[in-house]
């Protein structure tokens, strides 16, 4: 099955006095590019993630964003002892200068030293509870990549129906391209003809063995046969690389470059303007083609 490039996932989650929100989007890309924005202070996570995300995902730039807060009321306050010990410590030296010189300072109170910043410390995570905390948003980040995995299933499923569509009109212009050349054969051998006549009735003593090797050498340059087979060949790789799926996105970027090679040349040399009609066609579905491949993984 088909991939898309392009897909998106969200998801949010809570663990006691934690709660979280997950971004997960992808855009087209030559190859793979994970980025990640989550905290770091929550070892060993993004290692995780990268993980499961690597197997998933062949191609494509993505992005994973985790928000984690915390519930600062569901958490206990501790007493900074160092911090009251450097106070105390300072708040007797003020008072001894005060009292050489004779200045009175009102009593200290102890909600002033607790009033003081950096006295109590709302606790913070400890290693139990950053353990948990990484082994729950592991365990959601897995649902959250198979429901992005589905996402992109889906596209892909959707690009592989487009581009089945554009290959079967493909394939009628190509078979147009074969009744057109028919058609231009015997067209341009009366041409031919008449301008080998020509030429030889305007130039005494040409050699009729050499014109006639000339005009053969601008046939042969003017034949389309081989790139109308060409293109027959480039569609049927396609529908089988359509049928393989899986991370096929490169090799159909690398036949539309085929596709549109073989319809430059038929217009190059149609020398027929419903040929050249053809050709044109071509081209611009071919375009159309090859923007709907770019997308596919």
């Amino acid at each position: 099955m088909l991939r898309s490039m392009t897909g998106f996932a969200s998801a949010t989650g809570t663990l006691g006095r934690y709660n979280w929100s997950w971004e997960l989007r992808s855009v087209n890309g030559k190859g793979l590019d994970l980025r990640f924005r989550v905290p770091d202070w929550i070892e060993g996570l993004e290692v995780g993630l990268r993980a499961t995300l690597a197997s998933a995902v062949k191609r494509g730039n993505v992005t994973c964003s985790l928000r984690v807060s915390r519930d600062e009321a569901a958490g206990g306050l501790s007493l900074n002892k160092a911090q009251v010990a450097q106070l105390l410590e300072a708040l007797a030296t003020v008072e001894a200068m005060a009292s050489e010189k004779g200045v009175a300072l009102a009593p200290s109170r102890a909600s002033d030293l607790l009033a003081q910043r950096g006295v109590m410390d709302q606790s913070g995570p400890d290693e139990t509870e950053t353990v948990a905390l990484r082994g729950a948003l592991l365990a959601q980040f897995a649902t959250l990549a198979d429901e992005f995995d589905t996402m992109r299933e889906a596209e892909g499923k959707a690009l592989a129906a487009v581009l089945r569509g554009q290959l079967d009109e493909v394939d009628a212009l190509v078979a147009q391209a074969a009744g057109a050349l028919e058609a231009r054969s015997a067209e341009l051998g009366d041409t031919l003809r008449r301008n080998l006549a020509k030429v030889l009735d305007g130039a005494e003593g040409a050699d009729p063995d050499r014109v006639a090797q000339e005009l053969a050498l601008i046939a042969v340059k003017s034949d389309v046969t081989e790139e109308i087979d060409r293109l027959r060949t480039h569609v049927g790789a396609a529908r089988r690389l359509l049928d393989e799926g899986g991370a096929v996105g490169r090799k159909l970027d690398f036949l539309m470059q085929e596709f549109n090679r073989e319809a430059n040349t038929l217009c190059s040399k149609s020398q027929n303007a419903e040929l050249t009609q053809i050709g044109l066609a071509l081209k611009v579905l071919i375009d159309q083609m090859r923007e709907q491949a770019q997308n596919v993984e």
